[in-house]
């Protein structure tokens, strides 16, 4: 979507957002749903399958996952974006290559256990939490 227009007082303060309708609509309809208003919304709703695991009670920071989702990248990635750090600091950091790095980082990926362990101490995290199974 293209920058939005902002009207503002006087100090410069953002006061309204000028929006596209169909982005305007788009809102509009995850309000409705988001909210449940009438027993008619629930029909918009899907079940779905859900496996219990070990690491339901593991939490993930949400400037991580925000990351993750904004930037389209793995959750190891996010974490180290998160940390402020370089693939070649982690690299350095773990004893590990550069490249190995990268490969971990890659979607769907599945790092060794060992290698899970050394990012999580660089990373300040639970090696539960460097991974979504």
């Amino acid at each position: 979507m293209n920058e939005l227009q902002t009207i503002n007082d006087k100090q410069g303060k953002a006061l309204f957002v000028v929006l596209p309708m169909e982005e305007y609509e788009r809102l509009q309809h995850y309000k409705t749903i988001a909210t449940l208003d009438d027993e008619s919304s629930e029909e918009e709703w899907e079940d779905i399958s859900y496996t219990a695991s070990d690491n339901d009670s593991e939490t993930i920071p949400q400037e991580v996952l925000f990351l993750m989702i904004e930037e389209d990248i793995s959750l190891l990635s996010a974490w180290r974006k998160y940390r402020n750090l370089s693939q070649i600091d982690v690299a350095t950091q773990t004893g590990l290559s550069q490249s190995a790095i990268s490969q971990a980082e890659r979607k769907g990926s599945k790092p060794q256990k060992r290698t899970i362990e050394r990012l999580a101490k660089i990373y300040n995290a639970r090696p539960e939490q460097l991974t979504l199974e």
